[in-house]
C-alpha cells in the first residue's frame, strides 16, 4: 500500500520525470538520498513500471488522432492482429473492451488520406466505428 509520501512522489514524477532527486526530495520533504531509496523501492515493487516521454504529435507529423472501435466478424482474430502488427507506426494503444465492440484502437495518422488507407485495409478483417478527435478538453 502506498503512503502519502509515495503518492506525492508519483504525482511529482508525473509532472516532471526528469526531476533531480534533490529537487524531488525538497517537494516531498525528504533528503535526496531518502527520495532515491523510496523511488528504488517503488520501481522494485513494480509500482513504477518505466519512464516515458510525451510527444507533440503535431510537430512529429501525426496530427490526426482517432479512436477506432473494432467489431469482429469471425472468431479467428489472428489475421486482424497480424494486420495490426504491420501498422505499428499508427497505433498508440490497443485495448480489449466490453460493451459495443471487441477492441478499441487509439491511433495517430499523418493525414486523413493515411487514415483512409488504413481503414480501407482494416475492412478486410473487421468492421469498425471511427471517432476522430477534434480537440482535447
Amino acid at each position: 500500500m502506498l503512503d502519502p509520501t509515495d503518492k506525492l512522489i508519483l504525482e511529482e514524477l508525473a509532472k516532471d520525470g526528469r526531476i533531480s532527486m534533490k529537487k524531488l526530495g525538497e517537494k516531498v520533504h525528504l533528503s535526496g538520498q531518502a527520495t532515491a531509496n523510496r523511488l528504488a523501492k517503488l520501481e522494485e515493487d513494480h509500482v513504477i513500471e518505466g519512464y516515458t516521454i510525451r510527444r507533440n504529435y503535431r510537430k512529429t507529423g501525426y496530427a490526426v488522432h482517432s479512436f477506432i472501435t473494432i467489431l469482429t466478424r469471425s472468431f479467428d482474430h489472428q489475421p486482424f492482429f497480424s494486420f495490426l502488427d504491420t501498422q505499428r507506426p499508427f497505433i498508440l494503444n490497443r485495448f480489449k473492451i466490453s460493451g459495443e465492440g471487441c477492441y478499441l484502437l487509439e491511433c495517430r495518422f499523418p493525414s486523413n488520406d493515411e487514415l483512409d488507407k488504413f481503414l480501407e485495409s482494416l475492412t478486410r478483417y473487421v468492421n469498425y466505428r471511427l471517432s476522430v478527435v477534434i480537440s482535447e478538453v
